[in-house]
């Protein structure tokens, strides 16, 4: 029995020949201090013979995972993801002719992917460093270069079936626990239940230690200058009054200055959070801008730089 993807034909999987993907725009890697996302809506992805070109360009591995998915949506998301890893390395490639489909990945001893570029001790592989993020209707990808990125995207609408306090004592800190508990409204009590668990989800990830190695319970998001009583008045707060540091929970006193965050509303409809590793210039300067440049993308189709748009909309964070 063929098995297939919305929106291509029962032989795409069967392939005989090999079609080269069209070549990608350059991109200039970002600066040392500089975070680039590129996101992509699966819905917004219709065309049979682009679905095709993503298949060509995965490896057997992927290619296999994608077809283990159960049901429709769940594959198109995983080959979309992958296509948008390949199609986003391969825009940094400028000295090279590595193509999308060239490109290898290993993964650390704890599962975080990274790319394999096979390079002799002779050659210096790109200090590029990426991370992956999807829901159903949203898939998106950070780059940053000489540091380590993780990056959580949830949806804003995403229902909890439980009820959030009991859920978070499960697997917050107390501290996050008491301020959820401050917050009366159940909507905004849900929201901030979100967006602490994207922003949880991204530290552990930029760490590469996956959530056994570093659960959730550990370590504290700590919203400074934000309590309950403020909470909602957060679209009206400076950047500066909200920044987002790490609390050990073995030692409370001692916060983490090695990571950044930004939390960000993602093209209306989705949180996103990004956390970093500081650039050693900036260790120690809390107040150094985080700069962010994001795109849209259809893989291979079309790219439109979103940044300073609706579409990316700062929450938290210094941007």
């Amino acid at each position: 029995m063929r098995r297939r993807i919305p929106g291509m034909n029962l032989h795409c999987f069967e392939r005989k020949f090999f079609r080269s993907p069209p070549p990608l725009t350059p991109i200039q890697l970002p600066s040392p201090m500089e975070t680039h996302l590129w996101y992509v809506k699966p819905c917004e992805v219709r065309s049979e013979s682009l679905l095709s070109q993503y298949w060509d360009i995965l490896s057997p591995c992927e290619k296999k995972t994608v077809l283990g998915m159960k049901g429709d949506e769940l594959r198109k998301s995983a080959l979309l993801s992958r296509a948008l890893v390949r199609t986003t390395i391969a825009r940094y490639q400028m000295n090279s002719q590595v193509g999308p489909q060239s490109l290898k990945f290993q993964k650390n001893s704890y599962g975080k992917p990274e790319v394999d570029w096979g390079f002799s001790d002779d050659c210096q592989p790109p200090p590029v460093h990426f991370n992956i993020s999807h829901t159903s209707s949203l898939v998106a990808c950070g780059v940053t270069i000489n540091s380590q990125i993780g990056i959580d995207v949830e949806e804003k609408h995403r229902s909890i079936k439980h009820s959030i306090l009991s859920f978070a004592k499960r697997y917050f800190s107390e501290h996050e626990v008491q301020f959820l508990a401050t917050l009366t409204d159940p909507e905004v009590q849900r929201q901030e239940f979100i967006k602490l668990w994207t922003l949880k989800e991204a530290y552990v990830k930029a760490l590469g230690r996956g959530f056994s190695g570093a659960p959730f319970k550990t370590f504290t998001i700590r919203f400074n200058g934000v309590t309950g009583e403020t909470v909602h008045r957060l679209k009206d707060l400076k950047s500066e009054a909200s920044e987002i540091v790490v609390n050990s929970i073995d030692d409370p006193s001692n916060h983490t200055s090695h990571w950044q965050f930004l939390l960000l509303e993602l093209a209306g409809s989705h949180y996103a959070a990004i956390c970093t590793e500081r650039h050693s210039a900036t260790e120690g300067n809390r107040d150094t801008p985080v700069k962010l440049t994001v795109w849209k993308t259809i893989p291979l189709s079309e790219d439109e730089q979103v940044s300073g748009t609706d579409n990316v909309k700062t929450i938290h964070g210094l941007e």
